[in-house]
């Protein structure tokens, strides 16, 4: 349900970045040290058990989520994208140029036959379930035409479980090494390697910036994804436990390696958290999708209105996309770390 159409926006607070830092959304065709996007190529890259190679760089590629989209305009390479698809969030602050002179063959998922009427020559995803059986199409599929094609390490990660339901497991936690991976084998295919490193650079040097001297170990918090009879929280391991971690808080889900469980509101109110971390979505498929219409219900319903984090009013709002990997994990460090300064959280018990 997420992977195919998930969540979406909010500001990113410290967005001295990306196409700045890694050459602008039209300066495709050199790498910074001037040379040639064709060079290290022939390349082959191991991506969730694929070979893909690649005879020469990416000019008409296909982005079918907004995560790994975001990754490739960060990367400079608007003039090479021919098409993107499954957007539920506004593009991410600093892109938005960028982002306007790309097609939109979607706003959710496209078609096969609208995919090939781009004519790729790479296609890539965010999620199996979009490159895969159930999703677009299979890579196969994309193979046998000859388009290679590129599944974000983050959702093939060690101890992620794709068939166990829903949007699957965790039994190993989810570190920001598999985005910084993404964006290192983005960068390498479209022979802008320099470009890769300057951007993960930046992307770690705003997780240090934000939790500088951060201490919140005796902090609990939620995250809740949308839906109000039945909320879909963040387990253990996926982009919130990164948060988490990040922060140095606990998650109080911790316990369960599902990646969005479905939990009763009694079982969050026996759990109490410090603070709730709201995804402030822009889609219509739930209920309480807006980040009003979710602290409504919380400030309304008997089973959480005497919450800690309600009566308080400790809420931090985060994009879709800061919930899911993606570079904008990294802007959900930064909002939840500030969030926690703001409540008084950051260096002291409850």
């Amino acid at each position: 349900m997420f992977r195919s159409a998930f969540r979406p926006a909010a500001l990113l607070l410290a967005p001295a970045l990306l196409l700045t830092a890694c050459g602008g959304p039209g300066d495709g065709g050199t790498e910074d040290s001037g040379k040639p996007a064709t060079a290290g190529h022939p390349l082959t890259l191991d991506n969730c058990g694929h070979e893909v190679t690649l005879k020469s760089a990416p000019q008409h590629a296909v982005s079918l989520n907004q995560g790994t989209t975001e990754i490739l305009l960060s990367l400079g390479l608007a003039d090479r994208i021919a098409g993107t698809a499954t957007w539920t969030d506004p593009v991410m602050k600093g892109l938005e140029k960028a982002n306007a002179s790309v097609p939109r063959l979607a706003d959710n998922a496209p078609s096969f036959e609208k995919v090939l009427d781009a004519e790729p020559d790479f296609v890539t995803a965010s999620f199996e379930s979009t490159l895969g059986k159930g999703g677009v199409a299979t890579r196969e599929q994309f193979e046998k035409l000859g388009v290679p094609t590129y599944v974000s390490p983050s959702d093939c990660a060690a101890g992620k479980d794709n068939d166990s339901g829903g949007d699957g497991s965790r039994s190993t936690p989810l570190t920001l090494d598999a985005v910084y991976g993404e964006i290192r084998d983005l960068a390498r295919a479209f022979g802008v390697e320099e470009r890769g490193e300057k951007l993960v650079a930046a992307l770690k040097e705003r997780v240090r910036e934000a939790t500088a001297g951060l201490d919140a170990s005796d902090v609990s918090l939620m995250y809740w994804f949308a839906n109000s009879q039945s909320p879909y929280l963040a387990g253990c391991c996926g982009a919130p436990g990164a948060i988490t971690r990040a922060v140095g808080a606990r998650n109080a889900f911790a316990d369960t390696h599902d990646e969005w469980p479905q939990i009763n509101w009694e079982t969050v109110a026996d759990r109490d958290p410090d603070v709730i971390v709201i995804g402030d979505l822009t889609r219509e498929q739930q209920t309480a999708e807006t980040a009003a219409a979710k602290i409504s219900f919380l400030e309304t319903n008997p089973a959480t209105r005497n919450l800690t984090a309600v009566k308080k009013k400790r809420y931090v709002l985060l994009s879709g996309q800061a919930m899911n990997p993606s570079i904008r994990t990294v802007e959900g460090i930064e909002k939840v770390a500030a969030g926690l300064r703001d409540f008084g959280l950051a260096g002291r018990t409850r």
